[in-house]
């Protein structure tokens, strides 16, 4: 009979809370625990909780540095199998997951949801010392750095600081000599973007 409700795709095990259906008991009493916030399953290693076992098994893949899941084509490892499926279509160009109101594609949900924070105008990372709001956490993090003045991120050259490793990739371009940012009219290079917008109002 089991068989049989899994194959109908039949779910008895009904939640009181929400009514979201489960094919077994064991499912359900899983998914009670986000409504209780009880997370049973805990790391050794950081105390973190986690309401399944299963969650806690990846999330132990953090501490042990191991990476299962291997790209076939560029042999990047991932802690996860979801965000190898996810990196794979970085290879292929396929955006499945797409914003409903300006069409924009992601491969990814989580980078769907913070693309959402644009049309909603939500800033849900604030400075806690000036109260400015930023859409994703890094750039919050970056900003950070403007109050306390430390530069983590070093030259591998010239051991010159900065605060963000963007800024250590554009100082590089200085050593390499490269100039990635061209004229689309005469072709010149450009080793910054911001120089090369400069660079196109003489052509105007």
């Amino acid at each position: 009979l089991k068989e049989v409700l899994t194959h109908a795709k039949e779910k008895p095990h009904l939640c009181k809370l929400c009514s979201k259906g489960f094919t077994k008991a064991r499912y359900l009493k899983s998914h009670m625990l986000t409504h209780t916030g009880e997370k049973p399953h805990v790391c050794e290693i950081c105390q973190k909780g986690f309401t399944q076992a299963g969650a806690l098994k990846k999330h132990m893949l953090t501490h042990t540095g191991e990476k299962p899941h291997v790209c076939k084509l560029c042999s990047k490892g991932f802690t996860e199998a979801s965000h190898l499926k996810s990196h794979m279509w970085r290879h292929t160009g396929e955006k499945p997951h797409v914003c409903n109101l300006c069409q924009k594609g992601f491969t990814n949900t989580s980078n769907l949801k913070q693309h959402m924070l644009i049309h909603t105008g939500k800033k849900p990372h604030v400075c806690k010392f000036c109260q400015t709001g930023f859409f994703q956490a890094n750039k919050l993090k970056e900003h950070m750095l403007t109050h306390t003045g430390e530069k983590p991120h070093a030259c591998d050259i010239c051991y010159i600081m900065f605060k963000t490793l963007s800024e250590v990739k554009r100082h590089m371009l200085i050593h390499t000599g490269e100039k990635p940012y061209a004229c689309k009219v005469c072709q010149k290079g450009f080793a910054q973007s911001n120089t090369l917008k400069i660079h196109m109002l003489t052509h105007t």
